[in-house]
């Protein structure tokens, strides 16, 4: 009875532990991308880029999203289900946003700066690669995390974009190469958001 209870109670502290332990991780990760998104949006409104913008509000997405994981960190399944269905109507949200200023770059017809493109993509990719490395033990463990982990490795896709539209707009003096990258960032975000939410559905429509 004793050797079951003490059993019993190990199980509840290490459950306990690695809540307190995903909190840490998510907060820190958290500061990193609201950090990243103010100095990624401001430096793409100068630099006049789709893709470093689009790459910022990702950024303010992901804050938004570890965010909601932390809350649902020490609620049930069903909650974080719901959490994760969040996440992906706030993922789709920001993939349409993204599709306008794609659409109003093309009308301008101007190219941005690659220097800064170059500068603050690469920033960001660092600032991503850390915050993935924190992630990573985290990944399987529920639909929580699972979509938390999913959201930094599209983070570290679209940095590479926006490295490789960098490259372009400084060999073409072109506009499109960023326009492109951007529409493709567009692309992935509207991709993980349908995939988060199909994930997501059945934990929430779950018996209690």
């Amino acid at each position: 009875m004793a050797d079951h209870c003490c059993a019993g109670k190990g199980k509840e502290l290490e459950r306990l532990a690695r809540q307190v332990e995903q909190r840490r991780v998510l907060q820190t990760v958290l500061a990193i991308n609201a950090i990243m998104f103010v100095a990624e949006f401001t430096a793409g409104a100068i630099a006049g880029s789709a893709a470093l913008m689009a790459d910022s509000v990702d950024m303010l997405g992901d804050a938004l999203v570890y965010g909601l994981s932390i809350y649902a960190l020490s609620r049930s399944e069903r909650w974080k289900g719901g959490a994760a269905l969040a996440k992906g109507i706030f993922i789709l949200a920001f993939g349409v946003g993204i599709a306008i200023d794609i659409l109003a770059k093309i009308q301008s017809g101007i190219p941005p700066s690659s220097t800064l493109m170059l500068v603050f993509g690469g920033i960001a990719l660092a600032a991503n690669l850390t915050c993935l490395r924190l992630l990573w033990r985290f990944r399987q463990q529920d639909v929580n995390m699972a979509s938390t982990f999913e959201c930094s490795r599209n983070d570290v896709i679209s940095n590479v974009g926006v490295l490789a539209a960098a490259g372009g707009v400084a060999l073409s003096a072109s506009p499109w190469p960023d326009i492109i990258i951007g529409a493709l960032i567009a692309v992935l975000f509207l991709r993980s958001a349908l995939h988060v939410i199909r994930t997501s559905i059945p934990v929430v429509r779950a018996p209690a």
